[in-house]
């Protein structure tokens, strides 16, 4: 453990050119008397560590102490330190083993890119969490993860989006992070792939079983595969309908249930035809009465009775409530 720590504030000098004992024992996790053993170990075997006194001192070391990566262009070190989600790196145990190798590669540039290495990380930032910070609770995910890298067969209790839950031995392949949601790929004992949100597995119990992984297994060109299987098989629900003009705009931005919209030319009352597609016909409903008097249903012609009866089964209700 020490070594590998001497070698972590190596490689921090190396990438923040000063660093106090205190701000080292803060990123290393250990007291700054720690900190101050580890500087003489490091000085005792002839690595150049140098100490500032005073309020801007610090350690840090000799100008020249560098190792060199070469035939690296600027673009292919932008691209090399454009930063990755912390949500799913820390959600796969990853997050200070991405800053350690960041440091490597730093401190392994030559001077003249150091600078606009770390520069990226200030103009660049991506965060994959949901506006309210939503995430959903994976209770087995370190099992999963050890039976995708031990390759060995796990007993799975499975809630499927009605409930009710299965048991079932799987063959895991791999995770796929779908924006900040999790996906467990796995093979059932037939060989037949299936994708399961690893948010639903309930339990994971590994076997003593172990399993030959594919070894034409692509994750990537699977999940694009079944990604565009799954979007050609969702169900399909078509509404023509006129907007307000004054209405278009929040339209574009409540997509939350309407697959797609293809806007048309305005007509001379001003009203802008619009077609929807949805997946369920419940789900247009829902959609266009939370726009009340500011898109009307042009087409189906059954959609406009339903919408009325909906309307009005709501004003019955508060009506009522009201009582």
């Amino acid at each position: 453990m020490r070594g590998d720590r001497l070698v972590s504030i190596l490689l921090l000098l190396q990438s923040h050119g000063q660093m106090t004992a205190k701000e080292l024992a803060e990123k290393l996790e250990v007291s700054e008397r720690t900190i101050y053993r580890d500087m003489d170990a490091l000085s005792g075997t002839g690595i150049p560590v140098l100490a500032e006194r005073g309020k801007n001192g610090g350690w840090s070391l000799l100008e020249d102490y560098r190792t060199n990566l070469t035939g690296l262009k600027e673009s292919e070190i932008r691209a090399l330190f454009v930063p990755q989600s912390t949500q799913l790196l820390d959600d796969l145990g990853f997050a200070r083993t991405s800053e350690e190798a960041r440091n490597k590669l730093i401190a392994s540039l030559p001077s003249i890119y150091r600078e606009n290495a770390k520069d990226v990380w200030n103009r660049i930032h991506v965060d994959m969490s949901t506006w309210f910070k939503r995430r959903e609770k994976i209770m087995s995910f370190e099992v999963l993860k050890k039976a995708i890298w031990n390759e060995y067969k796990l007993k799975i209790e499975y809630q499927r989006m009605d409930g009710n839950t299965s048991e079932r031995v799987v063959k895991p392949l791999g995770l796929v992070a779908k924006g900040s949601r999790w996906y467990f790929v796995a093979s059932k004992e037939n060989d037949d792939i299936r994708n399961y949100r690893a948010s639903r597995i309930l339990s994971a119990k590994p076997l003593e079983e172990t399993f030959e992984r594919p070894k034409d297994f692509n994750l990537a060109q699977y999940w694009e595969l079944s990604t565009k299987a799954f979007i050609e098989n969702l169900p399909h629900y078509e509404v023509r309908v006129e907007v307000l003009p004054s209405t278009l705009t929040w339209l574009k931005f409540s997509g939350r249930l309407v697959q797609n919209m293809e806007v048309e030319n305005i007509t001379k009352d001003d009203w802008v035809p619009v077609k929807l597609s949805f997946d369920t016909e419940n789900e247009a409903k829902a959609y266009i009465l939370g726009f009340a008097d500011q898109i009307r249903v042009i087409e189906p012609k059954e959609l406009q009775d339903k919408i009325i009866e909906m309307a009005e089964s709501v004003v019955a209700f508060y009506k009522r409530e009201g009582e």
